[in-house]
């Protein structure tokens, strides 16, 4: 069964679906999932799919927007700071820790790209976390540009913030880019595979906006997702890669991996980066992986 909800985050509310096992009795109580999209993209962009099946296997799930995206609430939209978006995760973790049909001592979180990231910080630092599942995780912002673009485009990018930052402190200017756009064209996700992929799955999310501002790629080019990964150890970790990922260069994300303390798992699927969320089997294979650590470690 699916729900919508919403939950109050700094003052805003953030809406998603809760999903609950057809099978939970009166009374009883599941081990909770709390799962979000990446960067700019929203709950319709396949995460139902991850959702069904983790309620099939006896888990209720939580799927939310964050803040300035989506059907959430916040101005300007587009806005996309890995810090606010962490404390959405927080208080989505708050939200249904307080929900009767949830068991608050099992709470796991997942996240794919940009917020499995997210998680594997999170997954560090608020214990209330008791399994963490990062899907092609953005692990290192700066690192993963500069092996995609090279120091020179890299470079690029922190004039673009700078002259960026001047103007807000001037006039307070909001300033977008969009996050795809055609070859050749100016945007954040230059990669062929990220212009098709949201441009064909925007029909199903009519609230994904292809913009997001410039003070977010500031926020972005900084942001170093598995600093701190080695604290991440008791809590379970499974990390799922792909092996042609243009977005995420596997060589960074292998290298966090690394760094994680036991118990942890890493699956590598051979596909790309858009690939998990849909084309199979790689879909079926990541879902599935989830589900067991899940069951393992929450169950």
């Amino acid at each position: 069964m699916r729900r919508p909800i919403t939950f109050p985050s700094k003052g805003l509310l953030c809406r998603g679906w809760l999903y609950t096992p057809d099978e939970l009795g009166a009374g009883q109580r599941a081990p909770a999932i709390v799962m979000a999209h990446g960067f700019s993209a929203v709950k319709e962009m396949y995460l139902p799919p991850f959702a069904e099946r983790f309620a099939t296997a006896g888990f209720a799930v939580l799927v939310f927007d964050f803040r300035h995206l989506g059907e959430s609430d916040g101005q300007p939209r587009g806005q996309i700071f890995p810090q606010e978006q962490q404390e959405d995760y927080r208080n989505a973790i708050s939200w249904v820790c307080r929900q009767p049909q949830v068991d608050p001592e099992r709470v796991g979180v997942w996240g794919t790209s940009y917020s499995g990231g997210h998680v594997l910080h999170l997954g560090a630092f608020d214990r209330r976390i008791k399994a963490v599942v990062a899907q092609v995780p953005a692990v290192s912002i700066w690192r993963q540009f500069l092996h995609l673009v090279g120091l020179e485009g890299v470079r690029g990018f922190q004039d673009l913030v700078l002259h960026d930052r001047l103007a807000r402190f001037d006039t307070a200017a909001v300033n977008v880019l969009p996050v795809v756009a055609p070859p050749d064209t100016p945007s954040i996700l230059g990669m062929p595979d990220a212009y098709e992929w949201f441009t064909q799955t925007a029909r199903m999310a009519p609230t994904w906006i292809n913009q997001v501002t410039v003070e977010s790629v500031e926020r972005l080019l900084e942001y170093d997702a598995a600093g701190a990964i080695e604290l991440i150890a008791p809590t379970p970790l499974l990390m799922i890669l792909a092996e042609l990922d243009a977005v995420i260069p596997i060589a960074v994300a292998r290298a966090a991996f690394e760094r994680a303390g036991q118990p942890k798992e890493l699956l590598t699927l051979g596909c790309g980066h858009f690939d998990v969320y849909h084309v199979e089997p790689w879909h079926r294979r990541a879902a599935e992986a989830a589900v067991r650590w899940f069951g393992q470690h929450l169950g």
